[in-house]
């Protein structure tokens, strides 16, 4: 199984614990991408829904596609009732979307998980003239509001954080849209901050891909070992996120 395939293992936990995006965020993306009924959105590889909902409630055709099987039946269970909602369960690097094209193609933490000039490519081709391309992602600061607590932490990392698979950064240049023919392009960052006690924390922890692979014994020797210096410290750890949204244009 390849990493970007092993969060369709625990569709339940991804749905309760991974991060959302700010309303901020939003209603930049939704005015710049002028969304409404009788528009389109194509979002690649929504998980549960983490960036779904503000997009679909605006009354556009949203259209998304999801590697994940189990992913994608959950993605069923809560959007199905929509009349404007519809999804596909293949891999979009290969997906044949025919001649359809939409306003807006985004993607939330997914398109680094793509071979930058298929994801770019592929985009581009999908967008009408004019349409827009939005990636956001999550930068996480676990340090800043810790203090000791962060320094445990660590500690358990360096002790037991053996995973089976590391996870290995592709290097995604975000910045390099213009290079396949995207115009306007620019960055947006808003802030946020998350609050977990002990067992939220293990159960975020438990939903990064190279951590569900960490095998026994180190592994339940390193979420004890999260679980345990979290509740020392309190039972309570602050996350202050910085949220990332790239825009670009297809030309006219």
């Amino acid at each position: 199984m390849e990493l970007r395939e092993i969060f369709d293992t625990i569709p339940q936990q991804f749905d309760r614990y991974r991060p959302r995006y700010s309303p901020e965020l939003f209603r930049d993306l939704i005015a710049y991408a002028k969304l409404g009924p009788g528009r389109s959105a194509l979002e690649i590889g929504p998980g549960t829904g983490q960036a779904t909902d503000p997009v679909l409630n605006t009354g556009c055709d949203y259209y998304a596609i999801e590697l994940g099987e189990n992913l994608t039946e959950k993605m069923r269970e809560k959007y199905g009732a929509y009349p404007n909602f519809s999804i596909v369960h293949d891999d979009f690097i290969t997906h044949d979307f025919g001649e359809r094209q939409f306003d807006l193609v985004y993607s939330a933490a997914t398109i680094q998980w793509i071979p930058e000039e298929i994801a770019f490519c592929k985009t581009y081709m999908l967008l009408k003239p004019g349409g827009t391309l939005a990636m956001m992602l999550t930068r996480e600061d676990l340090k800043a509001a810790n203090g000791q607590l962060y320094d445990r932490i660590q500690q358990v990392y360096s002790q037991h954080f053996k995973p089976d698979i590391p996870y290995i950064q592709r290097g995604f240049g975000y910045e390099n849209a213009p290079r396949y023919g995207f115009m306007d392009f620019e960055k947006r960052e808003y802030r946020d901050s998350r609050v977990f006690n002990a067992e939220e924390y293990v159960g975020y922890c438990g939903t990064h891909c190279d951590h569900m692979t960490i095998p026994e014994p180190h592994r339940s020797r390193f979420f004890g070992g999260l679980h345990q210096a979290v509740l020392e410290a309190g039972d309570r750890i602050v996350y202050q996120d910085t949220l990332v949204l790239y825009l670009a244009r297809k030309p006219v």
